[in-house]
């Protein structure tokens, strides 16, 4: 296998980020007072969550707007009289005993640590990110955790990505791959660097973006095999 260094992706790549957000939401709720169905409630957060995300990763908005922003926002929608801040911290402090692991994220982790070096890239809180990974059982297994609060750039900035390799083993750049499931951030950052990229597309979603995965894979289990067949190419 020609690559030594593997950046990961955390969130819907190791993590199931989706499983672990409605937990946590719905344990804020239940904290904050609200015990009434909530679906619609979730639903109106993530795609508010989702938009102030993208506001981050172009530098529109910072990080410490964003984590309240998203519950006041969504609180003034649905007319609800709770506290955003309160809401933010319960929120965060949750995360880290809510994580659930995608199928194969320890078994992919160990094998190519034993390889050369894995790395987590992330636009996550930095001090939660470290505590979600320790709740992983993946701790052992990763060398380092770049974030862009640490970073001060989000992926898909190249800026990014410069830190996180500086964190890293000496390593050529035809022997790093970037593994995660956004086109937007990964795989267009892994573009602008000029590194390998594998883009996690388990819901076999169409790429209409201008990010150009090196390969594709639907399952982690398939990454090693995936590295295997390119070095041979």
């Amino acid at each position: 296998m020609k690559h030594k260094l593997f950046l990961f992706d955390l969130d819907d790549t190791l993590l199931d980020f989706r499983a672990s957000e409605k937990l946590s939401f719905v344990r804020t709720m239940q904290a904050l007072g609200l015990h009434e169905p909530i679906d619609g409630l979730f639903t109106d957060y993530q795609a508010i969550n989702t938009d102030l995300w993208r506001k981050f990763e172009t530098g529109a908005v910072t990080k410490d707007f964003l984590k309240v922003e998203r519950f006041r926002a969504t609180f003034a929608k649905h007319g609800l009289a709770l506290d955003p801040e309160a809401a933010s911290q319960l929120y965060l402090d949750s995360l880290p005993d809510t994580v659930v692991l995608i199928d194969g994220a320890r078994e992919v982790c160990a094998t190519l640590a034993a390889i050369g070096e894995v790395g987590i890239i992330t636009n996550g809180v930095e001090a939660i990110q470290n505590r979600r990974i320790a709740s992983s059982g993946l701790g052992d297994c990763i060398s380092f955790v770049a974030t862009s609060e640490a970073c001060g750039h989000a992926k898909p900035d190249v800026r990014f990505f410069e830190y996180a390799t500086k964190m890293a083993r000496p390593f050529a750049k035809e022997e790093a791959v970037i593994i995660g499931d956004r086109l937007d951030a990964d795989i267009l950052g892994a573009n602008r660097y000029g590194i390998d990229s594998c883009w996690f597309n388990p819901g076999r979603m169409a790429n209409t973006s201008e990010a150009v995965p090196t390969f594709e894979v639907t399952s982690l289990h398939d990454i090693v095999p995936a590295l295997k067949a390119l070095a041979l190419a």
